[in-house]
């Protein structure tokens, strides 16, 4: 620890140069830890990566139970082909996941009796930095009014493809053939049926799943043509017995995606809380978001990541590079040098081509009663869901500065209780008791006040 005191000097110093280069990105500071989609029992993830009326779209299967059980049905704008529909790889999702999740970082106070001329070299970390699916053999039951349009399998999915003129043939169809329908599918079928759309319905080929040797369904990846930039969400919805989390992860060669029909808004960051929350960021972070759904009255979606996906500040893991993004659907790479890039963003580092927003959505049927309509912009500020750990100095504080900077820590500890319990709803005296559990309320006599006051 001696010998780490010893270098600190030296690494804020060197800090400082890499966090206020020119090229500098928007955060300094050591990542300690990540709010990621295992936090949450059910949490669907989605990719969508979409460039003018051209969406890929991923999903990943959180399904809980025996596979010859998995049945999913989703509404889609054609009659997808076999070319259109592929199986992707987990590991996709998740380093977007990893990517984007927000973070917990930390920082160290450097020695306020460190020589003049190096302190003015020395950073100081803050809480408020800035932010930078060949259709096959056609077939028709005149009575249900449903008409498979293609059938096929990929990987370990049998897929069909069907078209519907009422809702209750559509449920009846899907039951009669051994999908595992819950009731009340009817009445959320019939909008998308009303607006001629098709549904992609796929089960488990329990042969080609043994097979295959994968312990756990693949995602789904289907691309598609359409204006409409949506995600239909209400058919999740039929069988719930709660409220559902919802990540997104949008790709997109312009900007910042949002959700139209529903406001979307940032989750509460950069915001310094107290150190024991280290190894209670999980909680902290689950408190965090339901504090703010709560006083979001529970109908907004919530940024919680924006950044172009050539670099990272914290990095919780590496960017994906090419090949990556090409699996996770980014599919306009390959003419990127072509693409208009926004006025001065070259000029600090340079584009990759793909802008990833994460929105976490958090829904029920009443608070959620349409589908998610998005749209691309041209934003392109980055932001993060960050929340920031500052470490006291703790070594000899005997000189003048010394003095005072101990005499402030108490009020700083204050108003980091007071945020994190403004943050999370927990409560204050709990939070103050375990701040004094893990050191951080440093005590002071008064008269290390009165000789800091006098400036002694």
């Amino acid at each position: 620890m001696q010998l780490f005191r010893l270098f600190m000097p030296l690494i804020s110093a060197l800090l400082a140069v890499l966090c206020f280069a020119p090229t500098a990105w928007a955060f300094c500071g050591f990542y300690v830890a990540k709010a990621d989609a295992k936090l949450y029992n059910q949490a669907s993830q989605v990719v969508i990566a979409r460039d003018g009326n051209r969406t890929v779209l991923t999903m990943a299967n959180d399904f809980q139970g025996e596979v010859k059980d998995f049945a999913v049905v989703i509404p889609v704008p054609s009659v997808l082909k076999k070319e259109q529909v592929h199986v992707a790889e987990p590991k996709i999702i998740e380093k977007l996941d990893a990517f984007s999740a927000p973070r917990l970082v930390e920082y160290f106070d450097s020695d306020p009796c460190a020589p003049e001329q190096m302190m003015s070299r020395m950073p100081v970390p803050s809480a408020a930095v800035r932010m930078r699916g060949v259709a096959n053999e056609m077939e028709k039951d005149s009575s249900l009014g449903v008409t498979v349009e293609a059938k096929f399998n990929v990987g370990e999915y049998d897929i069909v493809i069907l078209s519907a003129k009422e809702s209750g043939g559509l449920e009846i169809w899907l039951n009669r053939n051994g999908y595992k329908i819950p009731k009340g599918a009817k009445e959320l079928l019939k909008p998308y049926i009303r607006s001629s759309m098709k549904f992609f319905v796929a089960k488990v080929n329990l042969d080609k799943f043994a097979e295959s040797g994968y312990q756990l369904l693949r995602p789904l990846q289907i691309s598609y043509e359409s204006p409409k930039f949506m995600l239909p969400i209400r058919l999740g919805m039929i069988n719930a017995t709660k409220e559902q989390d919802l990540i997104v992860y949008i790709l997109s060669p312009q900007g910042q995606a949002e959700i139209t029909n529903y406001r979307t808004v940032k989750v509460p960051s950069n915001m310094n809380i107290p150190v024991f929350v280290k190894n209670e960021f999980g909680d902290f972070y689950k408190s965090l978001f339901q504090t703010s759904y709560t006083k979001e009255d529970k109908k907004v979606g919530f940024l919680e990541y924006a950044w172009d996906m050539s670099s990272c500040d914290p990095c919780s893991t590496e960017p994906l590079n090419n090949e990556e993004l090409k699996q996770a659907g980014v599919f306009w790479l390959d003419n990127n040098s072509d693409r208009p890039i926004s006025p001065g963003f070259r000029s600090r580092f340079p584009s990759s081509g793909v802008f990833i927003t994460r929105l976490h959505v958090r829904y029920s049927r009443n608070k959620f009663p349409e589908d998610l309509m998005f749209q691309a912009t041209s934003q392109r500020e980055s932001f993060q869901g960050r929340y920031v750990l500052q470490h006291p100095f703790t070594g000899n504080l005997q000189c003048s500065a010394g003095k005072k900077y101990k005499s402030s820590l108490n009020q700083r500890f204050e108003k980091e209780a007071q945020t994190l319990a403004r943050l999370t709803n927990w409560n204050i005296q709990n939070i103050r008791q375990k701040m004094q559990f893990s050191g951080e309320n440093l005590s002071t006599s008064w008269w290390d006040n009165f000789l800091a006051w006098l400036g002694i």
